[in-house]
């Protein structure tokens, strides 16, 4: 059939409109997406506080074994495992009946010997006045007085077995030295007890300060001597400000310590010194054997400080994203002096005044194009104060 001409003008425009609306629609499938909107912040300078934190084992002020001084049979114990103790309350009971025989027969000596005394004295009144009268020897006499001073000698003798019988009878009541806690008890009533014995009876662990024992390096250890003020190291520790004590949990606990001794020389195999921190431990909270992390504060006047969430990680080395003048964006490396919870505090690698993407980088790349949106550095210390 044939078209008529007209007709075809009609479709001929018609086809080309509808090429040009494909076209643009193409284009348009295939336009760039919008950059990005990312909070952007001014790094700024600001006093804080940083801490480095050391391994830590906890012991208490003292821990004393309780062993028996005397052999023989377990014949009472006065308290429970876990029980708190008062210095000289009783603990355990050694069958004391051969002991206070013992004491006994000690006893009965004392009296033979005193009598022995008795007896020497009187030969020696005797013989006394028969010498002056030379009615007999001189030599009887001096024999006398001889016999009077062994028997004194041996009354002497008698009584210091008298007082160590005594002794052994006292040490078979076994009270407590120290005021504490008392640990596990191995022994039953009924075992054999004797001074040998690889075992103590139990530990007794006075809490009421504990110690917590770590070590610093050579470097730290010089460290530690150059920051702090004071012609000895007693000095530096007195101008050593409060530690803290991180226990098991990750919490904090809620007494300070104080930093007390040095030991005299570094360990060979380790390199390592070790040093204590003191803490209060009225309440029974930690004891011996607890584990944690003692925290050194170190005041930092003038802190570069970017809040964790705008750093990254590649290879071991961190990275924040820089804002350009030209709105894109650079990684750049920096190194980490100390943190917080919730911020880093940068020694290298930034100055105030640089721009950084807050959040948000986990898509960037070197060059990406950003639409900033600036938020202000000090709203974010007030959001996730130091």
């Amino acid at each position: 059939m044939k078209i008529p001409g007209k007709t075809r003008f009609i479709v001929l425009i018609a086809s080309i409109i509808l090429l040009q609306s494909c076209t643009k629609a193409a284009e348009g499938s295939n336009a760039a997406p919008p950059a990005p909107e990312l909070p952007v912040y001014t790094v700024i300078t600001s006093p804080a506080t940083t801490y480095q934190e050391f391994p830590t084992a906890l012991e208490g002020k003292n821990n004393v074994e309780i062993r028996s001084q005397v052999d023989g049979y377990l014949d009472k114990i006065y308290v429970e495992e876990g029980a708190y103790v008062r210095a000289g309350q009783p603990l355990f009971k050694i069958d004391s009946r051969s002991y206070g025989e013992q004491m006994n027969m000690a006893q009965a000596n004392l009296q033979v010997a005193n009598a022995n005394i008795e007896k020497a004295r009187v030969e020696v009144d005797r013989l006394q006045p028969l010498v002056s009268a030379k009615v007999v020897s001189d030599v009887q006499l001096k024999t006398a007085k001889a016999n009077y001073a062994a028997a004194v000698a041996a009354a002497s003798q008698a009584r210091a077995s008298v007082g160590n019988a005594r002794i052994n009878v006292g040490f078979t009541t076994i009270t407590a030295p120290v005021s504490g806690y008392i640990g596990r008890i191995p022994y039953k009533k009924g075992s054999l007890i004797s001074r040998t014995d690889p075992n103590p009876l139990t530990l007794l662990s006075d809490i009421s300060e504990i110690y917590a024992y770590f070590s610093l390096s050579e470097l730290d250890f010089i460290a530690f001597q150059n920051k702090y003020p004071g012609a000895s190291l007693e000095e530096k520790l007195k101008n050593m400000p409060m530690v803290e004590l991180v226990i098991a949990d990750n919490s904090i606990y809620p007494e300070k310590g104080k930093m007390s001794i040095v030991d005299g020389q570094f360990d060979k195999t380790t390199g390592a010194i070790s040093v204590r921190a003191v803490f209060p431990n009225a309440h029974g909270t930690l004891r011996t054997g607890n584990t944690g992390r003692v925290r050194m504060p170190q005041l930092i006047s003038n802190a570069v400080v970017i809040p964790q969430e705008s750093t990254f990680e590649i290879q071991d080395k961190t990275y924040v994203y820089v804002l350009g003048k030209d709105q894109k964006v650079t990684s750049k490396p920096i190194k980490i002096s100390g943190k917080t919870d919730s911020y880093y505090f940068i020694s290298e690698g930034l100055a105030p005044g640089e721009k950084i993407v807050y959040t948000g980088i986990g898509n960037l790349k070197d060059g990406a194009s950003i639409r900033p949106k600036t938020i202000s550095s000090d709203s974010l210390l007030r959001a996730k104060p130091l």
